[in-house]
């Protein structure tokens, strides 16, 4: 299925976000852990959390996530300290993810995981017991949902847990996020030196709890505003908090940097409100920023910056290369199709000079990755009748992304 979007003239509309998939993963596992019957409320309804929310209420033999990197990660530590003998598997994709680095953890921790076929790849088969824990070293610099998945087992671990992050910590607001909402749920976690986390064991406090919306999902509307022509278009979203916990929040101050004002309805800590988006010239001549700490935000300005002729040096890139697909490959590909040749150096660093070269205007590909559909929507708005092949893969985070797009005056037509 191909999708060929065509934008209005100016846009004006108020967008109900998705849930948080970040939040909603980990408070799920937290609610598992604790014990609670009453689910988190306000939950992503995205494919990743439906696949969580399915394993834990029905906990089969065989477990499969699909393409959902986030579960396997969280619900392999899961498995590990619950009783029970599972298979968790996943998409020929996710059987090519590696997950040796959480295995190798769990295993120090006298976790029983056994690899089915390729070593060091799922799928996995866990045999749950109970974990004395703690003192183990991991490098900081792997992913932080090897990080989390560990940090959330901490407080079922007979002696807790004590995490020392050797190397470059990347990706530290999704650990710091983890340790917020573990502490909400009561767990005793923190950050005792620079580089170690220390989780006392005891159990976690069952309660009610309320997801926030998703600030991820929010940049692809910040992008579009930045690719509007005129000043007079507006976007307001709903759900979201001032001094949000999610990483993935610095978004507001980097578009600020593009001419994205944020104003937010209520300041309160830790209550949703209303936030509004509005255009404003940009001084800017060309962005230098380090991801390494947001690296799902990276399609969104690779794609906004080049579409605004703004020269940008993006650096953290490095796990890019092992998420849904290759993104920085991807989006070198898909960039070309558009005229705009993207340069990659050291394998972790994007670049763009303003070298261009002829347009082709082929439809988009997405790779089976939710957010190349997601950031390359928005280049409707300089390309008009842009299309994008596979756009339903945006179910992985953003379901609704197309009526909402629909819902701001975008025409969208489908084809096969």
């Amino acid at each position: 299925m191909t999708y060929k979007i065509t934008p209005p003239s100016h846009i004006d509309t108020t967008i109900e976000l998705p849930a948080s998939k970040s939040v909603s993963n980990r408070a799920l596992i937290i609610h598992a852990l604790s014990g609670g019957d009453i689910l988190p409320h306000n939950l992503s309804d995205c494919d990743d959390t439906g696949v969580i929310i399915q394993a834990l209420s029905k906990m089969p033999y065989e477990i499969d996530i699909k393409a959902a990197g986030t579960a396997m990660r969280f619900l392999t530590a899961y498995l590990s300290v619950t009783e029970g003998e599972h298979v968790i598997t996943g998409t020929d994709r996710m059987k090519r993810r590696p997950i040796g680095a959480l295995v190798d953890a769990l295993r120090y921790l006298d976790a029983d995981i056994a690899y089915v076929d390729e070593e060091g790849y799922p799928p996995l088969l866990i045999k749950g017991k109970p974990l004395q824990g703690g003192k183990i070293a991991i490098p900081g610099n792997i992913s932080s949902q090897y990080i989390s998945a560990l940090l959330m087992i901490g407080p079922k671990l007979e002696n807790g847990l004590e995490l020392q992050l050797t190397d470059d910590i990347i990706s530290r607001p999704y650990i710091d996020l983890t340790l917020w909402i573990m502490r909400e749920f009561g767990a005793n976690a923190d950050w005792t030196d620079v580089d170690t986390i220390t989780v006392k064991p005891g159990p976690y406090r069952q309660q009610e709890y309320l997801i926030e919306n998703d600030w991820s999902a929010s940049s692809y509307w910040y992008e579009m505003l930045a690719l509007c022509n005129g000043m007079d278009s507006e976007v307001r979203f709903t759900g979201l908090m001032d001094g949000s916990k999610q990483g993935d929040s610095v978004v507001k101050y980097i578009f600020s940097l593009l001419g994205i004002r944020t104003a937010f309805e209520n300041k309160a800590q830790g209550t949703p409100t209303t936030v509004t988006l509005t255009r404003h010239e940009s001084m800017l001549t060309r962005l230098d920023y380090d991801f390494v700490n947001s690296p799902d935000l990276a399609q969104t300005f690779v794609v906004t910056c080049a579409l605004m002729d703004k020269p940008f040096h993006f650096t953290g890139l490095g796990s890019l290369r092992i998420k849904e697909t290759d993104r920085i490959q991807a989006l070198k590909n898909e960039l070309r199709k558009l005229g705009y040749l993207i340069y990659e150096r050291n394998d972790t660093e994007l670049l763009w000079d303003g070298a261009r070269c002829e347009p082709t205007l082929e439809p988009i590909d997405t790779y089976e990755d939710h957010r190349m559909a997601l950031a390359f929507a928005p280049a409707a708005l300089k390309f008009h009748g842009l299309s994008i092949r596979n756009p339903e893969v945006v179910t992985k985070s953003y379901p609704r992304y197309w009526d909402d797009l629909r819902q701001a005056g975008f025409t969208i037509t489908e084809s096969l």
